[in-house]
């Protein structure tokens, strides 16, 4: 479980990180809190953000789930995909929105699997 503690780590420290790229966007767009538009390209980091949050949400409880019933090995190796999967997204909607559905299916199908993967081996413990 110690490998499924560090991807974890390095998702919070990704989405601070993230945060730090929504804070240098306001100061450089000039958008003064509170508000969250003014500027496109700082409204993509900000949604950026935004949807890194609510899919930390989903992966955290997953990936210990199924790191601890499952395979934590294997949950830390597609949590780092999960991870990867971010940065892809990260730069994929900052240039084009369009065009991030590479970074999402990338973090979110990791989660996906291990949601999946982690019930049935909770099942399969309990029987």
């Amino acid at each position: 479980m110690e490998l499924v503690a560090i991807v974890i780590v390095l998702a919070l420290i990704e989405y601070f990180v993230f945060a730090g790229l929504v804070g240098r966007a306001r100061v450089k767009y000039e958008i003064l809190a509170p508000a969250i538009s003014g500027h496109p390209v700082f409204e993509r980091y900000y949604r950026v953000h935004q949807n890194t949050l609510e899919q930390l949400m989903m992966f955290i409880p997953a990936i210990l789930i199924y790191g601890y019933y499952g395979n934590p090995t294997y949950a830390a190796g597609l949590g780092v995909v999960y991870l990867l999967g971010r940065i892809v997204y990260l730069r994929a909607y900052v240039a084009d929105p369009a065009k991030r559905g590479a970074g999402f299916g990338l973090s979110f199908l990791p989660t996906a699997f291990m949601l999946v993967a982690g019930l049935i081996a909770a099942v399969m413990n309990l029987l």
